[in-house]
């Protein structure tokens, strides 16, 4: 419920602040990048948030599938387990891990960068994360992660040997730094 009232207030903040949709619209066109939940959490909502800070418009779709890819470069996908976020959207742990292993690999078959994002820090880990972490983490070609999500090394086992980073930032806010870092990497440019 916090998450929620935040993901609202940020909005709220947002727009009180006089920006308008033309003024959000991103320096990287909207179809590079696509932005979906593993877990159904409202946290990939908060990476959205934090996208268009940067000026950077990605779509959030919370139930992306394979065939709703269309030519994006990078694929950010935001872990975080909800069992009222699952139940909301009628699916289960299985569906959900099964969703997002065939858009994983469908992703890398069409030459997608994958980002995968846990910033939930160790509040939001527990067995239901947790699983969808060890479905996620080994497909990704980048990971960012909250402090304190890592501090058992799921991250680094899960990817252990692949020479994926794994960047951190101090909070949901912090994430702008790695995040503006790895979407220059990958060609994509933010403000």
């Amino acid at each position: 419920m916090k998450r929620i009232i935040l993901c609202v207030v940020a909005a709220a903040l947002f727009l009180s602040c006089g920006l308008t949709l033309p003024a959000m619209v991103s320096s990287a066109a909207a179809s590079e990048i696509v932005l979906t939940s593993v877990g159904q959490s409202p946290d990939a909502t908060m990476i959205r948030v934090v996208l268009r800070k940067m000026k950077i418009n990605a779509e959030n779709q919370p139930l992306l599938r394979p065939e709703g890819l269309a030519g994006e470069k990078i694929l950010v996908a935001v872990v975080g387990g909800s069992s009222k976020g699952l139940g909301a959207a009628g699916i289960d742990k299985d569906q959900e891990i099964e969703r997002v292993t065939g858009l994983f690999q469908s992703a890398k078959q069409k030459g997608m960068k994958l980002l995968i994002m846990h910033i939930g820090g160790e509040g939001r880990r527990g067995t239901l994360s947790d699983a969808f972490i060890e479905a996620a983490a080994p497909h990704a070609d980048r990971l960012i992660v909250v402090d304190g999500g890592n501090n058992d090394k799921i991250f680094d086992r899960l990817v252990e040997g692949k020479n994926v980073k794994i960047l951190t930032a101090p909070n949901v806010n912090g994430t702008a730094e790695p995040l503006k870092a790895t979407l220059s990497e990958w060609g994509v440019s933010a403000q």
